[in-house]
């Protein structure tokens, strides 16, 4: 089997002109916050969904056991760990009616979903940009051999930085960024299903508790 050197695939100078300028050409499309979000959410694709629908239905489940003991539910406000359902249910203690916890839960999504699309627009216009950042270095690196055709040594790492420029951008577009941006919407998407079936659970239970409900029961 012969030997590979790997070695020769790494450039510096064409992996900061790439990265360098397809994380530079990112940034400026969106603000300080999104960059942040952008980098904060890597995590996820590891961990996995950071919503654990076992453990919020059964917080509701158990809200559910508590509201039928007592005429007024009454919950501890650091119980629920998830922070929309642990809203809803303290709404619901409150007297909230089922349609106020529903929008409620709405409001709640839509600011939810804006920070993930943000995300991961950031993650899929990386992706975008990446195979252009390629052809800019490419071309960066034929400029520079061209300039120093009559150095035979400068030639060979000009015309390096050129071919691994488009390699870098290909690889960040098709390995990185991209399969980032399509990883981090499909766990956007699995958590807003299971949080939607959440929602007839959460307004049973506001509907159990308005007073309408208490008075008819009686």
């Amino acid at each position: 089997m012969p030997d590979v050197n790997l070695a020769v695939f790494l450039d510096p100078l064409a992996l900061a002109l790439i990265g360098g300028g397809t994380l530079l050409a990112t940034a400026m499309r969106g603000t300080a916050r999104d960059l942040g979000n952008a980098f904060a959410a890597l995590p996820r694709l590891f961990r996995g969904l950071p919503f654990d629908f076992a453990v919020a239905r059964a917080e509701v489940i158990a809200a559910e056991r508590l509201s039928k003991s007592k005429p007024v539910l009454t919950l501890d406000p650091a119980t629920p760990a998830d922070r929309d359902v642990r809203e809803a249910l303290l709404a619901i203690a409150d007297g909230a009616s089922p349609d106020m916890v529903e929008q409620l839960l709405d409001s709640a999504r839509a600011e939810r979903l804006e920070r993930h699309r943000a995300v991961e627009n950031f993650w899929a216009a990386a992706a975008e940009i990446a195979p252009a950042m390629g052809m800019i270095g490419t071309l960066f690196g034929l400029v520079r051999m061209f300039a120093r055709m009559d150095d035979p040594a400068a030639i060979g790492s000009a015309m390096a930085v050129a071919l691994l420029s488009t390699l870098y951008g290909a690889l960040i577009a098709n390995l990185i960024a991209g399969p980032i941006a399509a990883r981090l919407r499909r766990l956007s998407d699995i958590e807003e299903h299971q949080r939607a079936a959440l929602i007839p659970e959460l307004r049973a239970l506001a509907l159990r508790q308005s007073p309408s409900f208490a008075r008819r029961s009686a």
